[in-house]
């Protein structure tokens, strides 16, 4: 229990020795909308006094908590039949998934300094990497980063220090949200980042190889991209590498089921969310970053990696191998420090991934690939509602509506239960006509038809 000061003389003594004349000087540095009145915080109230300017609700018992929070609740809109993507997807998710995951060896084994105590959540780490390499392509991965944006941003990052160069070019057709934590990020630093703006949902491919120079670090792609649209990046990766920069992916993990991977296509450097394995929309987050990469730049990789080993009786197990992380003994030279361990959404994955197995997975993958052709056939079959344009898509596509605002439409189909898509005039002035539509395992084929009929009402 904290010690509470008793008399003045107490108090006073303690306001002494951090510096402080009196209590209003305590508490000088809250702004004074967010603090009590001065009355209340006067060295004369009494100790044990309570502001009431907060404008606290009274107590309440355990019962009357549950329901309140109960009904708060109820107004929360998850009864929605979506079709909204950019990144997020609603994907099913087994029980086992829930089941597995909550156990306690597994939610209270967060950070495993200590491998001899920690074997069951080591080796759940390594599995996840394995399963993270072959479903990439690629020969190493990390034990997880914050969520897909960030790793790109750790990805960029890593692209600089293996390449010593200041330059990256990045895709427009990489997701907007992702392109605005970048900016943030790199704000303050010495980074000259330049955007190639999309040609009607496609990569700039002419202007991206003419921007490449030996100062270019990397060049970033997204696949499927923002708008859905699915790419063979082989012919960029080759110009990157020939102007001795990295080529850095950002992917769809789900779609990687029947895709060709950034492995095959000779990317360094793979990142992606990881939220469509096995994790909940949950209002945003938390989520799931993660990154793999060939194995000759595993050292300029942020974060922790784990590996197997055998013990001094030729036993195996598991231990952090690298853990070049700021808190550890890196410190200031650490790769990162925005790289903690997801540890539980990346158990959640490889159980997800474990369960459904490899040809689970493309399953997954076939079936939201065609649902999506037949959802884009049903609404281009309404009057005016046309593709953005005529090129290959996984699960995701772009819809030009014939109105002026597409957000518009979205919330009059939310009237009607149905979550229509994502507006891309939030991040795209141009397109604000433009929505985007994804279509998972999920949805049905009547749902699909319901979402055309008020669709077509509405326009």
């Amino acid at each position: 229990m904290p010690y509470i000061p008793h008399t003045e003389d107490e108090r006073q003594a303690m306001l002494e020795v951090i510096g402080a004349r009196s209590v209003d000087d305590l508490f000088a540095g809250i702004p004074p909308a967010l603090r009590p009145t001065t009355d209340e915080l006067s060295d004369s109230a009494a100790p044990a006094e309570r502001p009431t300017t907060f404008d606290l609700p009274p107590a309440m018992s355990e019962f009357a908590v549950r329901r309140k929070l109960h009904t708060l609740a109820e107004k929360n809109a998850t009864h929605l039949v979506s079709f909204v993507g950019g990144g997020f997807y609603d994907h099913f998710i087994p029980a086992a998934v829930d089941a597995l995951a909550n156990r306690t060896e597994f939610v209270t084994a967060y950070t495993p300094y200590q491998p001899e105590m920690s074997q069951g959540i080591l080796q759940a780490m390594y599995e996840y990497q394995s399963a993270l390499c072959r479903l990439t392509g690629m020969e190493v991965a990390n034990a997880s980063l914050y969520d897909g944006g960030t790793a790109l941003y750790e990805a960029m990052m890593m692209a600089i220090r293996v390449t010593r160069r200041p330059k990256i070019i990045i895709d427009g057709c990489v997701s907007p949200i992702y392109r605005r934590m970048m900016d943030c990020y790199t704000t303050n630093l010495d980074i000259e980042l330049i955007t190639v703006e999309p040609r009607e949902g496609r990569t700039d491919r002419q202007e991206l190889e003419r921007l490449l120079d030996d100062r270019t670090a990397a060049v970033m792609l997204q696949n499927p991209n923002f708008f859905g649209i699915v790419d063979d990046f082989t012919d960029l990766v080759n110009a990157a590498h020939g102007a001795g920069a990295l080529a850095v992916a950002s992917v769809y993990p789900v779609s990687l089921g029947i895709l060709k991977t950034p492995g095959e296509m000779g990317f360094d450097i793979v990142t992606g969310e990881g939220q469509s394995l096995g994790l909940p929309l949950s209002f945003g987050g938390p989520y799931l970053g993660f990154m793999t990469c060939l194995k000759k730049h595993v050292r300029k990789m942020p974060g922790r990696i784990i590996g197997a080993t055998r013990d001094g009786e030729e036993r195996r197990g598991f231990v952090m191998t690298l853990q070049a992380r700021e808190q550890h003994i890196r410190r200031q030279k650490a790769t990162s420090n925005i790289c903690s361990n997801e540890a539980l959404c990346a158990v959640r994955a490889v159980i997800y991934l474990s369960l459904i197995g490899k040809r689970g997975l493309a399953s997954v993958a076939r079936m939201c690939a065609a649902k999506a052709a037949y959802a884009r056939r049903r609404l281009t079959a309404i009057d005016g509602v046309e593709a953005l344009c005529d090129a290959p898509t996984f699960n995701e596509f772009a819809l030009s509506l014939p109105v002026e605002n597409a957000a518009e439409v979205v919330n009059e189909l939310i009237e009607k239960n149905i979550a229509a898509g994502f507006p891309l005039g939030r991040y795209y002035p141009d397109l604000q006509n433009v929505l985007l539509i994804a279509v998972t395992e999920k949805r049905t084929k009547e749902e699909i038809g319901l979402l055309a009929e008020a669709l077509e009402a509405a326009l």
